[in-house]
């Protein structure tokens, strides 16, 4: 038995920065408003035919595989997570593959929203625990700009999220003091449809019938999201999920020198640190520069927390996520 460790991380953001204000311009918004519920002052969106999720992936990869000093051709899996693939299907994974030259290894798609980052990690855990791989590269990228409503009627929702990837790489670890020492999986989905994006899917809307419809009050295209359910759900779940991951490996909440929370919501992070007690300097925030990226959120905030010098060698670092599914996770991790 063997634990896996983060050697390299990388992130990567498209340069168009569109502010609060911006927004304003095409929705009936301000920034205010969206301080004051999100804490997002600014998000970055691709420009269409410079970027795509897999472009980013790519480039978030490349600067973790550079950094982990592990040479592409020792990669031995991938495991990419977003809810906003280039195309319904392939899944980015084997574009991935392709567009970095690796050799003929396994990709995996991962479709767990918010969470997602988190369940890639432990997927490639249980993969280099068990002795398969010893090198698996793990992506959290998204594009939310190109599906959402820039009009006032989605306003609740397409001020939230922005786009971006983060990458890390996971390699063998034979001190088993070290690296991801768990991770904890959950979900309920009863309450799927309070978080969705409806169409075009094969269980109701397909893209003929919504072409068939050609109906312009159609928003089953759009995300929908219950704010006010999303976020009663989300710290509780948080609470939950980090406890558990607590003590299943007898630490204390005084333990934590860094959490990294999915970049959901500021204030969903904001009560989550007061109810643990958490200082400033160890819990790592970046939505008010990028919003919500999803699957991204994750990997960017922990790639930014660790070029900042956040976190170091023996530091107890905490991940947790909440999202579409419902599905939470966290993960538990010795630098």
């Amino acid at each position: 038995m063997y634990h896996s460790k983060i050697t390299g991380l990388g992130f990567y953001v498209p340069e168009n920065v569109v502010t609060n204000d911006d927004l304003s311009k095409l929705i009936d918004t301000n920034d205010e408003w969206i301080q004051e519920r999100t804490g997002i002052q600014e998000r970055r969106h691709i420009v269409p035919g410079e970027d795509t999720t897999t472009s980013m992936g790519v480039k978030a990869a490349e600067i973790a595989i550079t950094r982990s000093g592990v040479a592409k051709e020792d990669i031995d899996f991938i495991v990419f997570a977003t809810l906003s693939p280039d195309y319904y299907f392939p899944g980015p994974g084997v574009l991935v593959q392709r567009d970095l030259g690796l050799k003929t290894i396994g990709a995996l798609d991962v479709r767990n929203q918010c969470s997602g980052f988190i369940y890639a990690l432990s997927v490639a855990d249980q993969y280099i625990k068990t002795g398969m791989y010893k090198n698996i590269l793990v992506i959290g990228s998204e594009v939310h700009s190109s599906g959402l409503d820039m009009t006032s009627r989605g306003r609740g929702v397409s001020v939230i999220f922005g786009d971006g990837a983060g990458a890390a790489v996971l390699s063998r670890e034979e001190d088993l003091t070290k690296g991801i020492l768990s991770t904890h999986l959950h979900s309920e989905g009863q309450h799927a449809e309070e978080l969705v994006l409806k169409a075009p899917g094969m269980g109701g809307r397909w893209v003929s019938d919504i072409l068939a419809d050609n109906d312009p009050d159609d928003e089953s295209y759009f995300p929908h999201m219950n704010g006010q359910f999303v976020f009663k759900n989300a710290v509780v779940r948080f609470s939950e999920v980090i406890n558990e991951g607590l003590e299943a490996n007898n630490l204390e909440v005084s333990d934590i020198d860094m959490l990294i929370p999915h970049q959901a919501n500021l204030r969903i992070s904001q009560f989550i640190q007061n109810k643990f007690k958490l200082n400033d300097d160890q819990v790592f925030n970046n939505i008010q520069k990028y919003g919500n990226t999803t699957a991204a959120s994750i990997p960017i905030a922990l790639t930014e927390a660790w070029e900042q010098g956040k976190i170091k060698s023996g530091d107890t670092i905490v991940l947790a996520a909440f999202g579409s599914g419902f599905t939470w996770a966290s993960a538990i991790i010795k630098w």
